[in-house]
């Protein structure tokens, strides 16, 4: 599994900008199941990603380069996989 560290680069207004567009790339990879769980980080200066395993590391990269926040330079991404060596049952499709 991965977990995906989004931190803002840009004002805020330059991210609500952008927000809408975001949230429907987001929609896309929720639908498809590669997102486990998306949402902005308390305070808002970024937001975290839950992401599925089944693919690489390299393959997440490259599909976050898809994520209009990254298109139009307005924030940073860590991409962490770790092994779920404890996982909740109701999660376990997802590892």
């Amino acid at each position: 599994m991965f977990v995906v560290t989004i931190t803002y680069t840009k004002p805020i207004e330059a991210i609500e900008a952008k927000t809408v567009e975001h949230r429907a790339w987001l929609d896309q990879h929720v639908a498809s199941g590669l997102v486990i769980a998306a949402g902005p980080m308390v305070p808002r200066t970024g937001g975290i990603l839950i992401v599925r395993s089944g693919g690489t590391k390299e393959e997440l990269i490259a599909l976050l380069k898809d994520d209009p926040f990254q298109v139009a330079d307005l924030a940073t991404y860590t991409v962490t996989e770790f092994n779920a060596g404890k996982l909740n049952p109701a999660l376990a499709p997802f590892a």
